[in-house]
């Protein structure tokens, strides 16, 4: 970072949303500072994705390293907004041109369910720390929580997270009770060729390792599911699309084993000493448009293990303005945020809002074959990179809003010398705490071994 006056602008957040902005930040002349909450900047790529995607996901590494190791960028690792960094400081005193959030959605969605909260971690989980266990358990030197993939566990959802829940828990029992006959397997491996076509390859039916599998509940219809988007408004569209969305279904249920149990909703959590040992739940059905429960419905079905995953939201940060479960804007197609001058957002931390043009953008209709390849059901001849497929149709959009953002920032006066050299000071001390020395450097360093 030069003496020179110039815009300088801070992008928290390192990961796909934070590497495309700070690309097309650079790309006009803007010097940017990445502050990184995890040592390495690969966000729900590396810890919301599950490890199946691994050839994608270094692909995906790659563009993110390309984006962030390069001059105009510095980079600052393992830096929390809202307790390595406070949101209010660093908007207003380290003298930014503007303060761009890409810090995504990280914080899972309440379950609506009663007692949920009392049995965390007791026969209930949610999406993002299973698949975060799933994702790093077998490396070595991993300390986090353990979490036991019980069989006949249920999970809420009805989008492609909840699939992924699905399909780690069937992998996981099944590859348990392998184990038990001497079978050792891989669970990636497992994934790529499918689990019923992998049972078969090794002489085995499903039926004879004495497992329930795992259920889906879905309080709409399947046809209703968020795993292919319909392309317009149209009556037809929506029928084609709904008619989609079930065959993508069963081809994931006959592959990976698992069912799917459509108008059903969690109510409440059904213990014994402590644990989940079952989950009350309630019919659902349409009067008009409008999906209500049905009076009588409700039965017990047992389970030792509820995972909730019906999305994910922003981490609630000191000094950021909320709106119910989202931040709060002023201007949704830009990210322009509420109560504050220069602060902008961009990317998961934004959708969701409904039906505005940047969450539009962002959930681009995706075709078919592409949506199936993410979900492990394609066709051999229909295989494409999903990861790098979805990047890129969203990634235009992620450049145009970013793109707004530097046209915004190009309008003010540049950073004076003494801003800059408070920003430079403010940078150094977190790099020496760090034992920062370059991006390259520092990643080598954090990579583990075994995921090099």
């Amino acid at each position: 970072m030069t003496d020179q006056p110039r815009h300088v602008v801070a992008v928290v957040g390192g990961a796909v949303s934070g590497a495309e902005a700070t690309d097309t930040l650079v790309s006009r002349g803007i010097h940017v500072v990445v502050f990184e909450q995890n040592p390495r900047p690969y966000g729900k790529i590396q810890d919301g994705l599950p490890k199946w995607h691994d050839k994608q996901r270094r692909q995906e590494y790659a563009k993110i390293d390309a984006k962030l190791d390069r001059p105009g960028v510095t980079f600052v690792p393992s830096t929390v907004l809202g307790k390595d960094l406070d949101f209010a400081d660093l908007v207003r005193n380290w003298g930014f041109s503007a303060v761009l959030l890409a810090n995504g959605s990280w914080k899972d969605r309440s379950s609506g369910i009663d007692g949920a909260d009392e049995m965390l971690g007791r026969g209930f989980l949610f999406q993002n720390p299973f698949i975060y266990w799933f994702n790093h358990h077998e490396e070595k030197g991993y300390d986090g929580p353990r979490y036991d993939a019980a069989d006949g566990a249920l999970v809420l959802g009805g989008g492609l997270a909840s699939i992924d829940v699905c399909k780690v828990l069937m992998l996981e029992t099944v590859a348990a009770k392998l184990r038990e006959r001497g079978i050792h397997v891989d669970v990636v491996e497992m994934e790529h060729k499918g689990l019923a076509d992998d049972l078969a390859a090794h002489g085995v039916k499903f039926e004879e390792l004495g497992l329930r599998g795992c259920t889906l509940l879905y309080r709409r219809t399947i046809g209703e599911m968020p795993v292919a988007a319909a392309r317009d408004d149209s009556e037809a569209e929506k029928v084609r699309a709904a008619g989609v969305r079930r065959k993508l279904l069963d081809l994931s249920c006959s592959k990976f084993l698992f069912r799917v149990r459509e108008h059903t909703v969690g109510k409440r959590l059904v213990t014994t000493d402590g644990r989940v040992t079952g989950l009350e739940v309630a019919r659902t059905e349409y009067q008009g448009r409008k999906l209500v429960e049905v009076a009588g419905s409700t039965e017990v079905l047992p389970t030792r293990l509820v995972v909730s995953s019906i999305g994910s939201i922003p981490e609630p940060i000191p000094g950021i303005p909320m709106d119910g479960e989202f931040y709060r804007y002023d201007d949704w197609n830009i990210g322009k945020m509420t109560g504050y001058d220069g602060v902008y957002a961009l990317g998961n931390v934004i959708t969701g809002k409904g039906n505005i043009a940047v969450s539009r953008k962002h959930g681009k209709f995706i075709a078919e074959h592409v949506m199936a390849s993410y979900l492990g059901v394609a066709a051999e001849g229909e295989k494409v990179d999903a990861l790098a497929a979805a990047s890129e149709r969203i990634s235009d959009a992620r450049r145009e809003q970013a793109g707004r953002v530097a046209a915004e920032v190009g309008a003010k006066p540049p950073v004076g010398a003494e801003a800059l050299a408070r920003i430079r000071a403010k940078v150094a001390e977190r790099h020496r705490a760090l034992g920062y020395t370059s991006y390259r450097a520092w990643i080598d360093a954090v990579t583990p071994a075994d995921m090099r």
